[in-house]
């Protein structure tokens, strides 16, 4: 790099705007004087005047320019026209997605069955582009052949309904698209996080705690499983399952079909997995989980989790959580309760009883997507636990990004509580920020809601 200095190795040029860049690649010499352009580079850190052996991206305004490539046209350094587009793509978002999607006298769903569908959309990759008013016609393309979730006649999920609030969040942190591993490059959505965990830990029940928001139900069930696992045996984060012994795990019948699939993933096994009875409402019978503890037992395996549910999906059951709770107590056991779809009846004087016992949880999945309607995907893992055992049980402390003197309280840099922390933990906190925000002043009530009870058989 001539002009410009930096570090191939570092996040920006440091010196400023690199006047003339010059990238090396298979013998050749790429040179393009005065662009303002940033190069990254694969490996190759010894070479600190960028020879890199791999050359990553290089942007050119007003062209886009990748190696080896010819010029591609492009709206950056064009304001207005960047402006424009934008403009007339939202403009169709809130004709055709929003209201139109959300009006009665439309259909859901202009269905098509798929090959139909695949001629109506033309999605081949053309190395071509398109004008502005084929994207926009695509736009619309897109929106009228796709399912209107937000439709007052959709009822084919456990989520449903359009928050305005919820979008106009959800367009903020689309457009700032940030990650969230530490409070450098997001610092408002971290502290925003912090304050949504302690809201919810404060409606299950809990002063303190910790928590993290997870891509979905699912996954927040799973990280519950292995925090339990660890906890148990720690020495398994370093040296496997070949340190465990049989473990056993415990839910009834009626539970979301995520804590199978979160057994096979974790290498424990669905065998693992004791199904313990449900009534004939779907509820899971504490009499029953105390007899398969004995036989798992028996049989030489370890009981170390029970999860509870707390809103089951085809019944919208609720476990007894203090029965339950009492099982656990008795016999050391880490309770998870997945609350993914019923966490929210918390908010609701008439019905939070349902989840009487939650508060003597270890942990809690819950999903704000539902029935606080925020947007997909929501799910908050809370925590009673204060010995940072989120951060034990997931972290690597990668010294690229969790460095230990940084200039403000690194416990902010909440990225290693987690396997990935992508751009999307941004958007689930600024929705569920607004529907936590609203919990302070409005209770939910079940009146009339869609998705309240799930069928007539619930067992509320």
């Amino acid at each position: 790099m001539e002009k410009g200095g930096g570090d191939p190795l570092g996040l920006l040029c440091p010196m400023g705007r690199p006047e003339k860049l010059a990238l090396y690649r298979g013998g050749q010499t790429r040179v393009e004087e005065n662009s303002r352009a940033i190069a990254g580079c694969f490996g190759g850190g010894q070479k600190r005047d960028w020879q890199c052996p791999h050359v990553r991206v290089l942007c050119v305004s007003p062209k886009i320019l990748m190696a080896d490539s010819e010029a591609l046209p492009s709206l950056a350094g064009d304001p207005v026209a960047v402006e424009a587009l934008l403009r007339a793509v939202f403009g169709v978002v809130v004709d055709e997605a929003i209201q139109k999607g959300t009006s009665a006298s439309q259909k859901v769903c202009e269905w098509k069955e798929p090959e139909e569908l695949k001629q109506l959309l033309d999605l081949e990759l053309r190395s071509q582009g398109e004008s502005q008013e084929q994207i926009l016609e695509r736009c619309r393309t897109v929106i009228r052949y796709s399912v209107k979730t937000g439709h007052p006649r959709f009822f084919n999920q456990l989520f449903s309904g359009l928050d305005p609030h919820a979008l106009a969040g959800r367009i903020i942190t689309e457009s700032l698209n940030t990650s969230q591993y530490t409070y450098e490059i997001a610092p408002v959505f971290v502290l925003m996080e912090e304050e949504v965990l302690r809201k919810l830990r404060a409606l299950v029940g809990w002063s303190s705690g910790d928590g993290i928001f997870c891509p979905g139900g699912s996954i927040s069930n799973m990280y519950a499983v292995n925090l339990a696992r660890y906890q148990r045996y720690p020495d398994c984060k370093q040296r496997g399952l070949r340190t465990l012994p049989p473990l056993a795990l415990f839910t009834s019948k009626e539970c979301h079909y995520s804590i199978q699939k979160g057994a096979a993933f974790l290498g424990l096994g669905t065998d693992s997995v004791r199904v313990v009875k449900a009534d004939e409402r779907g509820k899971m019978v504490p009499e029953d989980l105390e007899r398969q503890i004995g036989m798992a037992e028996a049989e030489g395996a370890v009981p170390f989790l029970v999860s509870a549910t707390s809103g089951t999906t085809v019944l919208g059951a609720f476990d007894p959580l203090e029965a339950i709770a009492d099982v656990c107590q008795r016999h050391g056991l880490w309770l998870h309760v997945d609350a993914a779809w019923g966490g929210s009846v918390l908010l609701s004087q008439t019905h939070r009883h349902l989840l009487d016992g939650i508060q003597r949880a270890d942990s809690v999945a819950w999903n704000p997507h539902k029935l606080l309607a925020a947007g997909l995907q929501c799910s908050a893992l809370l925590l009673q636990d204060t010995s940072n055992l989120l951060k034990r049980c997931h972290g690597s402390q990668a010294s690229y990004l969790f460095q230990q003197d940084k200039f403000y309280d690194v416990a902010l840099d909440t990225g290693d509580k987690v396997p990935g922390r992508g751009n999307k933990e941004a958007g689930r906190v600024g929705a569920s920020h607004g529907a936590c925000e609203g919990s302070r002043t409005v209770q939910i009530t079940t009146r009339g809601c869609p998705r309240w009870p799930p069928c007539s058989r619930s067992a509320w």
